[in-house]
């Protein structure tokens, strides 16, 4: 099996690579270098005779928004998709399967949704979540294509990397009031749905990558602060994040409830199921 990445380089990118290694399958890494190639190089180079194409590219979201990094958060993702569906579809011998993430950030902050929903935000992340995913899409005319939305990823790194200064040295704090709501899942959770994914030719189009059991702010802190054996009495007001991360503070301030009906409805079994199993494995 051969797959073609982008984004391997990162947190999620690294941990499917040594999945996939571990099964004896080969991984061809796409560079950020590499999508500025002429379109003959990178199709010949980079997709051409892979089995599988799996897209993770994008700039970092956990920055303050100005102008110029929203359009850099959309032109990251947008143009990166359309260079490797263009690939794919003037392939010789396409991959089987297209596999392209997207973020729970796609649904409002209102209701709880699995799948099936259309109750979208129609904020900047979710404008930019809907883009990606049509970019994404257009290769369905010729293979199979999985949009998986990811919720907050647990391991070692990402989000958890930058919240564990504070809460190691007892200063973690819930954001706000603690209500909104975080849809998570554990990273070998993510890596076994991807494998699971790759498996079962049944599933097509959105896929929810969360755990079951989403939880508040206020119950992740708690939680968190408990699995390193420190107290979380802090708060920070969300006018505070505001003026901090200006639009960028709806990273923290607002809810995901969103659901993994599709994962549920075909089997597949999480590890890490609730936010005290995932955060205990992770710093047990």
């Amino acid at each position: 099996m051969i797959v073609s990445i982008s984004g391997a380089g990162g947190f999620i990118g690294k941990a499917l690579t040594n999945a996939f290694y571990a099964k004896g399958w080969s991984v061809k890494p796409i560079s950020r270098e590499s999508l500025s190639m002429t379109d003959e190089d990178f199709r010949n180079s980079k997709i051409e005779g892979c089995d599988m194409v799996i897209n993770l590219a994008g700039a970092n979201i956990s920055k303050r928004w100005t102008k110029d990094y929203k359009k850099e958060i959309l032109e990251s993702r947008v143009h990166a998709t359309r260079k490797i569906v263009s690939s794919i579809l003037a392939c010789s011998q396409p991959p089987k399967l297209f596999i392209s993430v997207s973020g729970t950030d796609i649904y409002d902050s209102i209701n709880t949704h699995d799948e099936n929903s259309t109750s979208f935000a129609g904020n900047f992340l979710g404008n930019v979540c809907r883009e990606w995913e049509t970019e994404a899409l257009k290769a369905s005319s010729k293979l199979r294509v999985v949009i998986p939305r990811m919720g907050m990823v647990l391991g070692d790194g990402g989000a958890l990397d930058k919240m564990y200064p504070a809460f190691s040295l007892g200063l973690g704090a819930k954001i706000g009031k603690g209500n909104q709501v975080i849809s998570f899942i554990h990273i070998k959770d993510l890596v076994n749905a991807f494998i699971f994914i790759i498996e079962q030719e049944s599933l097509k189009g959105p896929v929810n990558l969360v755990s079951p059991y989403p939880v508040t702010n206020a119950e992740f802190s708690s939680t968190l602060g408990k699995a390193l054996k420190q107290p979380v009495f802090l708060a920070i007001p969300g006018k505070i994040l505001k003026l901090l991360y200006g639009e960028g503070s709806v990273l923290l301030l607002e809810s995901h409830k969103v659901l993994p009906g599709k994962l549920n409805s075909t089997g597949f079994r999480f590890n890490y199921p609730t936010i005290t199993n995932a955060l205990s494995n992770l710093f047990g």
